[in-house]
């Protein structure tokens, strides 16, 4: 079965170990997902199974949008609720010098990511080495925060609205607010609202011609020499600029690259999309 959809990852699950609750509830063994949230993080996680499992580089993921809530006064190595070492109390900020620190932080950043990471080191996860003690020399990364807004002040926590690039770090970020407010602070939620046009609407089946970070193209030869991944020529296609394009045959749809009049196939003989029965 191929199927694209959201799933509203609960809180305190991998977003691996959810996996298993979706091969079970759509009676599959090939699921994947795209864009790693936290264990202690809810919310959008684009899901594919069978086929579509291959798509997920080709996707329009973003830009990303999050609701986060800082805790002021908490002290976490990780910067979530996961490892808070201390809880300290801070005397409360006017709202205005709230949305002042969120509006400073707006454009183009680099910082450091959390140890606590997904990111690689020599081969291990940034959160692994992080756990045995190791150090762990993170590289800068460079994120643009297009929008990022107040939504609640209650001492001590600020609850505010995201919206990012791909690869930011929102505990990050958290520590920012914090840093410039000249306190500890730790994130106690985070939730995905949505990452590009993708967003939680009850597991639905999308279709991914609708998601596709890529151009439609059109092949005028024959469509027997597509799905059966025979060799194309340029010659027979509208568009013959360098790039990857999405082709279209009656029952299939294949994603191809051309390169200095040389076409290769990137996936083919994907099954196209089939609205499913009510």
């Amino acid at each position: 079965m191929n199927r694209l959809f959201v799933v509203n990852k609960p809180i305190f699950r991998s977003s691996n170990s959810y996996m298993g609750y979706v091969k079970r509830k759509y009676h599959t063994k090939k699921v994947g997902f795209s864009g790693t949230l936290d264990p202690f993080a809810t919310g959008c996680l684009i899901v594919a199974t069978g086929q579509y499992t291959k798509l997920f580089p080709y996707l329009q993921k973003t830009p990303k949008s999050y609701k986060a809530t800082l805790w002021l006064g908490a002290d976490s190595q990780t910067l979530d609720i996961e490892k808070v070492d201390s809880i300290q109390e801070v005397s409360p900020f006017t709202e205005e010098q709230i949305k002042t620190v969120l509006h400073s932080l707006k454009g183009i950043l680099t910082y450091y990511p959390p140890k606590f990471s997904a990111k690689k080191i020599g081969g291990k996860r940034a959160y692994e080495l992080a756990r045995e003690g190791k150090e762990t020399p993170l590289k800068t990364i460079t994120s643009t925060i297009y929008d990022i807004k107040l939504i609640n002040y209650n001492h001590p926590f600020i609850h505010f609205e995201a919206t990012v690039s791909e690869g930011t770090y929102i505990r990050s970020l958290g520590a920012m607010i914090a840093d410039i407010l000249g306190v500890d602070g730790t994130l106690s939620s985070l939730h995905r609202i949505q990452e590009g046009k993708f967003y939680f609407d009850e597991e639905k089946a999308l279709d991914p011609f609708q998601y596709l970070a890529i151009q439609r193209n059109i092949y005028t030869g024959d469509d027997a020499y597509l799905e059966k991944g025979k060799k194309l020529s340029i010659d027979y296609f509208v568009t013959q600029d360098n790039g990857n394009y999405l082709i279209e045959t009656q029952n299939y749809f294949s994603i191809i690259h051309i390169e200095n009049g040389e076409v290769s196939y990137k996936l083919n003989r994907l099954e196209k999309f089939k609205e499913p029965h009510v």
